[in-house]
């Protein structure tokens, strides 16, 4: 883990028109699990697939039909468990959620209400340098993922497309740690670093496999506190849920909108009614969309046709035994192994490509030297491009390539982005190219001693100078370098300088 002393972040204070208000922030995250199969049933998970492809008869709900567990899922969410520093529960049951919608065949949801395969977790949020926020996870639970009504496809019917429907999902339930908007973003982030990490759920918001629904209150200052003290949930205010959230951007202003919202309806003697509202992005404001349910409106009870869901702590530690090594501890491993900073391990250790990418380059080289390569010219030059770096033109070995011959000092840090360019549009090996193009430093102090003598010889007084002030005498370094091409080693061209003007 980090070996650092944290700063716990100051909350998000809104003044309102009488008084001060602070923001209370809960989030569940619905994450679809990385299967090839649904949660009951053997069809497809591919995204994309035609309309209703990917459907089986248990998914369809017809008659008879019974579900069956995929145990990789399950695994996925003691995995999961395991990378949030969670309680995995040994027994866990699975309870039909019960209402009504078009795409939802059976009409309920299988989900976890009493007893979730996962328990109490926590995330570290880093949000600057040594200042971060532990959020803590109430529960993991699976359940099963609705379909898909589409409405724009003809002006007076609507179509249900069954491809989503009993896809597995995790279900992610923070307690109400977090206290702004940029926290929440930052949370969602972190939660989706570490997903990806694991494996267990590749993140992808666009395509609606990461999403998140928002629960926002407002509260005067000092009510948190009591809060934490008693843990009654009263002091917090009344808060109002954002549904179905998938931009980091759209998170945060939905909740300083809905915020100020809240805060408008208190101070003008209102209250705070208790509902779910959607997020309009082209208005920039929240609408609402129904009355908030509780527990016993989805009339929650047993599913009959699955046993409890017993697993043993032997496979449990088997799944730990196989656990990645997570980003937290990558990125002080690489702090401590490479020297780097913290800005840097963050920048690289982002995600589990760029970390693996660097990691070869750096490998018995001078880590410094490596990140700024990684992170100044090839990852500023995929964003240019529009490139993922799993597919960077440029590999790993390509690049440590271009590190050594700058570290034996064959070639000088300009010669680097030339052969970068060449090795990036064109593909070779960084030694051979450089050879076979002539880009290696002049090392001979012979040919570099007989163009500074020329030098000192025909500028006299520029020679007065330099002995005056010393940092005059770059210019004979430019001049020399400029008459040699750029390729005189600079470092043996700054020595020899100032032995000869005595500096």
């Amino acid at each position: 883990m980090l070996d650092l002393t944290y700063t716990a972040p100051q909350p998000k204070v809104i003044a309102g028109a009488k008084h001060d208000w602070e923001l209370v922030i809960g989030m569940e995250i619905h994450a679809q699990v990385s299967s090839n199969a649904k949660l009951f049933s053997g069809a497809s998970t591919t995204f994309g697939a035609e309309p209703n492809s990917n459907v089986a008869f248990v998914d369809a709900a017809m008659p008879g039909m019974l579900p069956v567990i995929n145990e990789f899922c399950v695994e996925q969410a003691v995995r999961t468990g395991l990378g949030l520093k969670a309680q995995i529960n040994l027994t866990s049951a699975f309870d039909r959620k019960n209402y009504f919608y078009p795409d939802l065949p059976q009409g309920y949801q299988i989900s976890q209400l009493y007893h979730p395969i996962v328990g109490e977790g926590e995330v570290l949020v880093e949000l600057a340098p040594g200042v971060a926020r532990l959020v803590r996870i109430e529960r993991i639970h699976l359940e099963q993922d609705a379909g898909k009504s589409i409405h724009d496809m003809d002006p007076t019917l609507s179509f249900v497309d069954f491809n989503r429907t009993g896809v597995a999902l995790m279900e992610i339930v923070s307690r109400p740690d977090i206290r702004g908007p940029e926290e929440a973003a930052a949370y969602v982030t972190k939660l989706r670093q570490i997903l990806r990490y694991l494996g267990t759920c590749d993140g992808n918001m666009q395509n609606g496999n990461l999403r998140a629904d928002v629960n926002v209150s407002v509260c005067r200052p000092g009510q948190y506190e009591k809060y934490q003290a008693t843990q009654d949930f009263s002091h917090l205010g009344t808060r109002c849920e954002i549904k179905n959230m998938n931009s980091m951007r759209f998170i945060q202003l939905a909740i300083d909108y809905e915020a100020r919202r809240q805060i408008a309806i208190l101070e003008d003697g209102g209250k705070v009614v208790q509902e779910t509202r959607l997020y309009d992005p082209d208005k920039n404001e929240t609408r609402s969309m129904r009355s908030k349910e509780e527990a016993h409106d989805y009339r929650y009870f047993p599913d009959p046709d699955l046993l409890p869901l017993e697993i043993e702590q032997a496979w449990v530690d088997d799944i730990a035994a196989r656990m990645p090594e997570l980003p937290d501890a990558k990125k002080a491993r690489f702090m401590a192994d490479f020297g780097l900073t913290d800005y840097d391990a963050n920048v690289l250790t982002a995600d589990l490509d760029s970390s693996s990418y660097f990691e070869a380059v750096a490998q018995g080289r001078d880590g410094k030297m490596a990140a700024n390569w990684v992170i100044n010219e090839l990852f500023g030059r995929l964003k240019k491009e529009g490139f993922e770096i799993s597919g960077s033109p440029v590999s790993a070995a390509q690049l440590g390539g271009i590190v050594d011959l700058i570290a034996a000092g064959t070639i000088s840090g300009k010669m680097a982005k030339d052969l970068f360019e060449i090795i990036w549009t064109d593909g070779g090996d960084p030694a051979e190219v450089a050879r076979a193009r002539g880009m290696q430093q002049v090392t001979d102090t012979g040919e570099i001693e007989a163009a500074l003598d020329a030098l000192i010889a025909a500028n006299p007084e520029q020679v007065e100078k330099a002995k005056l002030n010393a940092k005059l005498a770059g210019w004979f370094t430019g001049q020399v370098l400029k008459a040699t091409g750029g390729k005189a080693n600079p470092a043996t061209v700054n020595a020899m300088v100032a032995a000869k003007l005595g500096l």
